[in-house]
């Protein structure tokens, strides 16, 4: 088989490459790849203009906007590793990925799929402390304590995700190398090999309950206390004002964890869903929730809306004075 190359060391056959195949039955491809494009320029725009509004506003420099923040951040690589991707398969017609950019491709993948789940489970953290433990919240919840969360989550996804993604190397691939996805996925690439996956399929089972499951189940628990303490409050308006604050945190946390346990619940354990579904919807629900982040959440904060309306008034006058100047010349 002249297309493969046979890894001496440990007699391993790792191809050149992978085809990704997971459009090519669709209908109205050319519809959802607009969509797509549509999706990537408001994650990149929408979650640019956060962080711009959070890095040069001092009076933002907190906790919770430095969580909010790092969302941003997740949000715009999150769909960067996709969506171009995938525009580039449809617009050169070249689905053909090397195979070790297929493994940088894969841990970029995952790795940020666990940070947006960590950075909900942040968020979810802030209100805890916030509406629970209001006096003590600065002594709590401070920049550093913060900062240190987030490098911890970031370490933490790099070391597993760099673990599970190099495990796929002592695979060997002697039969087919075309992967039903939109990218290098990790279930679809294992399935291809010609030796033993067990190793890998139980690093898949234990990363769906470390990047999903774990996170998750801490929202819940932490909505549960925060509902406790919020009808322990005498003054309704306390009440309503407390769980105001949660109703955009709660909105990103069912857009992001209920498709994507779905899929992988349904799909990965089960294994009942339709190859062709199974891409549409994981890729909707990878894709949409970085997009939707900015606009359900961070938008909607009052700092970050009367910022962004400042930024908008003085780009407006610094307009209308350059036209000024214009005309007086």
């Amino acid at each position: 088989m002249s297309f493969l190359r046979t890894v001496l060391n440990d007699s391993l056959i790792h191809p050149p490459g992978f085809y990704i195949i997971g459009f090519e039955t669709f209908p109205f491809i050319s519809v959802y790849f607009i969509f797509l494009a549509f999706v990537y320029v408001v994650t990149v725009l929408f979650n640019s203009l956060v962080i711009c509004i959070i890095v040069f506003n001092r009076c933002l420099h907190t906790p919770k906007f430095l969580a909010v923040a790092n969302l941003a951040v997740i949000d715009v690589i999150l769909n960067t590793c996709t969506i171009p991707g995938m525009i580039k398969i449809f617009l050169v017609k070249d689905n053909f990925v090397p195979f070790n950019l297929c493994l940088v491709q894969m841990h970029v993948y995952y790795m940020f799929v666990s940070l947006e789940s960590y950075a909900l489970a942040i968020l979810a953290y802030d209100r805890l402390i916030a509406i629970c433990f209001p006096l003590h919240h600065n002594s709590i919840n401070t920049v550093l304590s913060m900062s240190c969360i987030v490098c911890l989550t970031w370490c933490f996804a790099l070391g597993v995700t760099a673990f599970a993604t190099g495990i796929m190397t002592r695979l060997s691939f002697c039969n087919s190398v075309r992967v039903f996805s939109y990218f290098c996925d990790y279930a679809p690439v294992f399935r291809l090999a010609c030796n033993d996956f067990t190793m890998q399929w139980s690093a898949a089972s234990s990363l769906s309950l470390l990047i999903l499951v774990g996170p998750c189940i801490f929202i819940l628990l932490s909505y549960v206390i925060i509902l406790v303490t919020v009808f322990r409050m005498k003054s309704l308006d306390n009440r309503v004002k407390a769980l105001t604050t949660c109703i955009e945190h709660l909105i990103l946390v069912a857009v992001f964890y209920i498709p994507l346990i779905t899929i992988f619940t349904v799909g990965f354990y089960l294994r009942l869903i339709d190859p062709d579904q199974r891409v549409l919807s994981l890729s909707l629900a990878s894709c949409l929730p970085p997009c939707i982040n900015p606009i359900v959440y961070s938008l909607k904060t009052k700092e970050i809306k009367v910022r962004a309306l400042a930024l908008v008034r003085k780009n407006r006058i610094g307009m209308q004075q350059k036209r000024q100047n214009k005309t007086q010349k």
